[in-house]
């Protein structure tokens, strides 16, 4: 018995060394196989596009074994290139579990993220002009381009196209520069041309022009583009790059943009849109509050209209020198007794002549600025001097509320026999008694029976004008008694040769009957 004992005894002990022997060769030979004590996932299987690349038991490892293997892909390409990948992380909690190693799991994931490459970008120059961007393969095509938009202003090649650091950009962004080349500074200075048909006007002030000293730079004295140009290196595909020649003709190329135009004395709709070569279907369509051909529009109002421009303007100064047969503005005497609608001729103009050196400034082949720089009168200008009146003239208002028209002015059916077929008002129909008012203040002139018009009142106002009402029911005002704009004067009728109720109402200018709509507030 107690043999036996000692035998199991022995027996317990080799299994136990066994055991120990066999953790210490796991430790020793296997260290990917790890002991975990923590509650939760603490081994995750880790897949790139769904593709398993390995086993890792710290998720923060991911982002640095990505970065490895886009590093590897990288090394092999001159050019950017892009992919698209996924990754997910499996997580479990286990005691023991086993970890790949680092470089299997980079590898696995540089195969994976080869088979996920899209397409290799080409390295471009971007030229960004506004919203119209241009990708061209070199930088010397980006200064050809410039330069093709730049000679068609600057024959002479004057002015040269730099691309400089942005300033006022963080990022690595060239802009243009546009300087004036050296010989610029010292080119031959031109004075006044003399000869031609005014040579001998010229002779009569030769002696006048022997103490000037002065003289011009005339030609082209400034360039620059009118837009701001943006190049930066980019990466795109292939079939996104332009030539040399596309891009020019992109850039260069007039295009209809938008701009904002301010109405001036003498605008109308159809002289608007022949100064801006467009048409006044363009500018109709593009302006809400313009309805049609006949819409009103006034001094100072904004409308959006079509110009052609090419994306990348080019704007330049000239110093030019001219003769000319030239005008005075003319010149104001203000009454403030007058009408503003009253004016009156005190001086009839005469033109000049005057020689100009002028700084005019174009944006393409636009005149966008014109500032005299010297000015020789030979013969001065005599100015057209006209006296205005400034007080704001009486405003007419309908005599009636309500009615419908029921004849216009002009041209017309006699509506009853022996009435005029040339209607020389407007006659609102309303019912018998409706009250008449004053259209605008001023005096009675007459008030009483008129023949055709039956009741009738002619009232004179302070700028001239008179208005009258006529076939009236009954008459509430008197000759040589001033009213007021709005006061009752009247009651609607039927008298006179009338064919019915209704009011009829007249404006006249000079004597002579006009329009009624077109003086009506």
């Amino acid at each position: 018995m107690g043999r036996l004992t000692k035998y199991n005894k022995n027996i317990k002990m080799a299994n136990i060394a066994t055991m120990f022997i066999t953790m210490i060769a796991v430790l020793i030979f296997v260290p990917a196989i790890e002991h975990y004590s923590k509650s939760g996932a603490n081994l995750f299987k880790m897949y790139v596009n769904g593709t398993a690349v390995g086993i890792i038991d710290d998720q923060q490892a991911v982002e640095g074994l990505m970065i490895e293997a886009r590093k590897k892909i990288a090394k092999e390409s001159t050019e950017l290139v892009l992919m698209n990948y996924d990754v997910v992380l499996n997580g479990e909690e286990v005691v023991i579990g086993q970890v790949d190693n680092r470089d299997v799991i980079v590898d696995n994931i540089y195969k994976t993220l080869t088979e996920a490459v899209q397409k290799t970008k080409k390295r471009v120059y971007t030229v960004k002009i506004n919203e119209y961007t241009v990708n061209l393969e070199t930088s010397d095509e980006v200064m050809q381009l410039l330069q093709r938009a730049k000679e068609q202003y600057d024959a002479d090649n004057l002015f040269q196209v730099e691309l400089v650091l942005d300033p006022t950009r963080e990022l690595n962004v060239l802009t243009t520069r546009v300087t004036a080349k050296e010989d610029l500074q010292t080119k031959e200075q031109v004075v006044f041309p003399e000869a031609g048909a005014i040579k001998a006007v010229n002779d009569m002030v030769d002696e006048a022009m022997k103490d000037e000293s002065d003289e011009f730079n005339l030609g082209l004295i400034s360039l620059n583009f009118g837009e701001n140009v943006e190049v930066v290196q980019a990466y795109v595909d292939e079939d996104q790059i332009s030539t040399l020649d596309q891009a020019i003709e992109g850039v260069t190329k007039d295009q209809e943009k938008s701009v904002i135009y301010e109405v001036v004395a003498g605008d109308s709709l159809s002289v608007i849109a022949e100064k801006n070569e467009t048409t006044m279907d363009k500018i109709i369509a593009m302006n809400s509050n313009i309805e049609s051909e006949k819409s009103v529009i006034r001094v100072g109002d904004e409308i959006v209209v079509t110009i052609p421009e090419p994306e990348l303007s080019v704007v330049r100064t000239e110093e030019v020198y001219y003769e000319e047969v030239y005008d005075e503005d003319v010149q104001y005497v203000d009454n403030d007794e007058w009408y503003t609608t009253d004016m009156k001729t005190l001086q009839d103009p005469v033109s000049g002549f005057r020689k100009v050196v002028a700084d005019i400034t174009y944006r393409n082949a636009e005149e966008a600025d014109r500032t005299l720089v010297y000015e020789d009168v030979v013969m001065a200008a005599v100015p057209k001097i006209v006296e205005r009146g400034t007080k704001t003239p009486p405003v007419y208002l309908k005599p009636i509320s309500g009615g419908r028209m029921s004849s216009g002015f002009g041209k017309r059916g006699a509506p009853v026999k022996g009435a005029s077929t040339y209607h020389k008002g407007i006659d609102w129909a309303t019912p018998i008694g409706t009250a008449v008012a004053a259209s605008s203040s001023g005096t009675v002139a007459k008030a009483g029976w008129g023949s055709g018009y039956g009741y009738v009142i002619y009232i004179n106002h302070p700028d001239g004008r008179q208005t009258r009402y006529g076939h009236l029911s009954k008459i509430l005002v008197k000759a040589g008694q001033t009213v007021k704009q709005g006061e009752k004067i009247a009651l609607s009728g039927n008298t006179g040769r009338s064919s019915g109720p209704h009011i009829h109402f007249e404006i006249l200018v000079n004597g002579t009957q006009v329009n009624p709509l077109n003086y009506l507030n």
